[in-house]
């Protein structure tokens, strides 16, 4: 399984590549090792990946990849749709260096062989035919994405994998330091504002046909551990799927709630379904979170299945929102 598109009203995702070579982060300019000494990575398949030394000129196949090698001090030299990237993913910015190599779902196998790549990250689920084809011609490193029953621990097991492949392992060292201590800094904001063990419903939704589904990021989903790791709780009645905790259900279904904190997640590019498509409905105006102000939309550029930095930005949203 992919890491699912956002769709609000048209479907997503074109995967872009390039880039004269990769440069590393100036604040991280020690980040990457030197010397050439031989690498194994063994990636979520179980996989031995063998490298002649830290690899260096890297591309990757979906957004959490490419924001956690940016977040490492190796910008990608090709990346799954840099336009739709730099739309929804704002923790880590791309450099005008990286081109592309065709679309998330089936990337283009001549663009990533021109490339001259050291190494190409992928996440699981992208299709075999792909994968083999991409794998006759350079290394490739399958990191899992996400994982339902621990995502905070696949994250981070995703990033140590990347980081022991391109010998950024003292960068991922100092973003896990950088990840807990956002996450610590939030959770005595939540308790300083009273509102530890509130309970918070997360979303986003999509239009097709005139109506609405809502996509609920039910326990298990990467954002709602990172809520949960500050102080909420997380109410959505139903399970989400065994990767990335997604559910669905309609506006009927948001009558299960209880009177929760409702936040969201848009994006100004597709629309808002929920401030666009349900303002009239009468389901949606009757929900006592509705009737009493407690909607709040997240901004845009916060890449639900990200990274890091990612979700350290959704924990300051979180605060941000309570505050609001």
């Amino acid at each position: 399984m992919r890491i699912p598109r956002v769709i609000t009203g048209i479907a997503a995702a074109v995967l872009l590549v390039a880039g004269c070579g990769t440069t590393e982060d100036p604040s991280r300019g020690d980040a990457v090792a030197d010397g050439g000494q031989p690498i194994t990575v063994v990636d979520s398949r179980g996989k031995a990946v063998e490298l002649d030394g830290p690899a260096k000129r890297v591309a990757a196949t979906e957004w959490n990849g490419v924001e956690e090698l940016v977040s490492l001090g190796v910008m990608p030299v090709g990346v799954a749709d840099p336009e739709g990237y730099e739309q929804w993913v704002s923790a880590a910015p791309l450099d005008d260096s990286v081109r592309d190599i065709g679309t998330r779902g089936e990337p283009s196998i001549d663009a990533i062989s021109s490339l001259g790549l050291d190494l190409v990250v992928v996440t699981a689920g992208l299709p075999e035919g792909a994968l083999r084809q991409i794998e006759s011609r350079v290394p490739v490193l399958v990191i899992e994405g996400g994982n339902a029953a621990d995502p905070i621990g696949s994250l981070f097991s995703d990033v140590g994998m990347i980081a022991k492949a391109t010998g950024t392992e003292p960068a991922a060292a100092a973003l896990r330091a950088e990840f807990d201590d956002g996450l610590a800094a939030a959770k005595a904001e939540v308790e300083r504002l009273g509102a530890a063990g509130d309970q918070v419903a997360f979303s986003d939704a999509y239009v097709n046909s005139g109506s609405v589904t809502i996509r609920p990021f039910t326990e298990g989903s990467l954002v709602s551990a990172v809520f949960e790791r500050i102080g909420l709780r997380n109410p959505w009645p139903m399970q989400g799927d065994p990767r990335y905790g997604l559910g669905q259900t309609d506006v009927e279904g948001l009558t299960r709630l209880p009177d929760v904190r409702f936040w969201y997640l848009a994006n100004g590019s597709l629309g808002d379904p929920y401030a666009e498509v349900l303002a009239d409905n009468a389901i949606w105006r009757g929900l006592p979170f509705v009737q009493r102000g407690a909607v709040h939309r997240f901004p845009d550029g916060l890449w639900m299945f990200g990274g890091p930095k990612s979700m350290v930005q959704y924990a300051d949203a979180a605060v941000d929102a309570l505050r609001g």
